[in-house]
């Protein structure tokens, strides 16, 4: 199935439920609402829609006639919009000003002049009457300047009336949407005959776009158009179907959603496609919890019991049945491009195929000892790979194409290793997080089955055994000098010694000579314990190869961080060592 028929079916069952708005309206944020009598009179000062949530307003989402489409033209919309149309009213330079409130007085002087409803009466008298130099002399107030407005009869104000949502105002609505002369043909997502859509509605919710919506679907140079059609022409939609898509999509990626994840510039829609909606709340609810942080409500209920049992590696079928089989699972990931959308996947599969592939990433990803969220989401692991932690600073498309990787099961992207990569030759920081990044990319992409999870004293590999190395001589000089030393050699010699083992661990081990000598004057057992670590690391290299080769691979590379982050845990684990290693860890 397209992504376009996806979400028309997605549409209609939000429609069964009164989810989304009917043909021809859409959600919309709308701040202040007009009251007026009969006569077309302001009632009262403007009442303020916008609710507190923390520091700052925001606008109250409302079903209103279908914005027009704005590009770079002026276009006003029906029965609302925002002040510098309705009331010609802008808090900035407001260059388009003058034209931009008559486009709007003059389409409702001419849409409603022979209306016979009370309510739309009172908007026609009222566009006719009203100048902007009233807005200062009724003394409504500055922080209503550029926001959505939208009108009501003073007799409906109290029962949140709208004139919108006046039967009269929504036939004259329809009769005005179906107007004029427009191409027919066969609809690509139905199948039906019927005006196609000549520009597709704005989506809006994606992360990094143009705060007045992008495109999904549009035309607007000759390079992109055949066979002389223009815009919509080229990929015939109907109105219907484009409607029924685009509000589907920004249901599921607005504010507060159930149905979006954020990961680096990522905005990830999602939906289930059941027999019932118990079942498809349930299977959205897991992939929420299995992409996302889940809170603690959730975690501890039915969602956190099942996901803990699949995290567990539990087939679906025995933890969660009902999901294993009629449960259609939609994923679509979009960034922004311009005044237009990027698709940075999509995938449809069943609901078990995808719990699959997520159990596989949670294997891939497990390390001993794991970080202190035992099961941090994807944009924490990113994280990892951006300069100063920041979620801006995440590299273009990474997010995306790791979010691919583990819904479909193929390979990480090799960028994911090299970032972490560059960033542990940074900043030195070999965190829980990063190694199991390196684990995970190792595993799949280069076939490393004998990866380790937890620390491995047997493992040969030649990157594991030059990072455990490297944290032997570490603990040495630490041993030696205390934890007071301004730079340590992880801190001056990591990214040389993962990278160019030559060129350092000749410099290493002679200093760790120098350490182990200061170690023995004082305590001589720890300097033997100490030795026969490093001894027996020194065994495990094959004495045909160079035990420190002039450079290692990127792959080699994650094994050295690997190695050096289980052997460095392991030095600090109570259990399983001597006690003078016991006391000088706790020193």
């Amino acid at each position: 199935m397209s992504i376009l028929s996806a979400l028309n079916c997605a549409y209609d069952r939000l429609a069964e439920r009164h989810e989304v708005p009917p043909f021809g309206y859409s959600s919309e944020k709308i701040s202040f609402v007009i009251s007026l009598d009969e006569d077309g009179r302001v009632v009262g000062m403007p009442g303020d829609l916008r609710q507190d949530t923390g520091k700052k307003r925001v606008a109250r989402m409302m079903s209103v006639p279908q914005p027009a489409k704005r590009t770079s033209g002026i276009a006003p919309n029906f029965l609302w919009d925002k002040t510098s149309y309705v009331l010609g009213v802008t808090a900035g330079e407001g260059r388009r000003l003058a034209d931009e409130h008559a486009a709007f007085l003059n389409r409702h002087l001419e849409a409603l002049a022979e209306t016979d409803d009370p309510g739309l009466m009172a908007l026609w008298r009222f566009v006719g009457n009203w100048r902007p130099e009233m807005f200062d002399d009724l003394g409504w107030p500055a922080g209503m300047t550029d926001q959505n407005v939208v009108f009501c009869l003073e007799s409906q104000r109290l029962s949140n009336i709208y004139l919108h949502d006046r039967p009269a105002a929504q036939r004259l609505w329809a009769r005005l949407s179906a107007a004029g002369d427009r191409t027919r043909a066969a609809c690509l997502v139905s199948g039906e005959t019927s005006p196609i859509a000549r520009l597709h509605p704005s989506i809006k919710g994606v992360w990094g776009g143009q705060s007045s919506g992008v495109s999904l679907v549009s035309y607007n140079k000759d390079a992109f158009e055949s066979y002389g059609h223009e815009q919509g022409d080229n990929a015939p939609v109907s109105e219907t179907a484009a409607f029924a898509y685009a509000t589907a999509l920004n249901k599921f990626l607005e504010t507060g959603s159930r149905n979006r994840i954020q990961i680096g510039d990522c905005s990830t829609a999602f939906w289930a496609d059941a027999s019932d909606a118990a079942t498809m709340g349930l299977a959205e609810d897991i992939f929420l919890a299995m992409a996302d942080t889940v809170d603690e409500a959730r975690q501890a209920g039915e969602v956190g019991a099942l996901l803990e049992k699949i995290r567990l590696g539990r087939p679906l079928r025995e933890v969660a049945p009902e999901l294993c089989e009629g449960v259609r699972f939609y994923v679509l990931g979009l960034s922004p491009n311009a005044a237009r959308v990027s698709v940075r996947f999509w995938l449809e599969d069943d609901f078990g195929t995808l719990a699959t592939n997520f159990q596989r990433y949670f294997a891939d990803t497990r390390i001993e000892p794991p970080p202190h969220d035992p099961h941090p989401p994807l944009w924490k692991y990113l994280l990892e790979t951006a300069v100063l932690g920041k979620r801006e600073n995440v590299p273009p498309n990474l997010a995306g194409e790791c979010m691919r990787a583990i819904l479909t099961g193929g390979h990480y992207p090799l960028t994911l290793l090299s970032n972490v990569l560059m960033r542990l030759r940074s900043d030195k920081e070999v965190s829980a997080l990063r190694v199991s990044l390196l684990k995970a990319v190792l595993i799949r992409n280069f076939d490393h089955k004998e990866t380790p999870v937890a620390f491995d004293p047997e493992n040969r590999n030649k990157g594991y055994l030059l990072g455990r190395l490297f944290a032997l001589y570490e603990h040495v000089q630490t041993a030696a000098l205390g934890r007071t030393v301004n730079a340590t050699i992880k801190d001056k010699f990591y990214g040389s010694a993962s990278a160019q083992p030559r060129k350092v661990f000749h410099l290493l081990d002679s200093g760790s000579t120098n350490h182990l000598s200061k170690i023995g004057k004082q305590k001589p057992g720890l300097r033997v314990t100490f030795e026969r670590q490093i001894g027996a690391v020194m065994d495990l290299m094959s004495p045909a190869d160079d035990p420190f080769p002039a450079s290692l691979s990127a792959e080699q590379q994650a094994m050295f961080g690997l190695g050096y982050y289980h052997q460095r845990n392991e030095l600090f684990r109570a259990k399983d060592h001597d006690p003078a290693v016991q006391e000088e860890a706790v020193q």
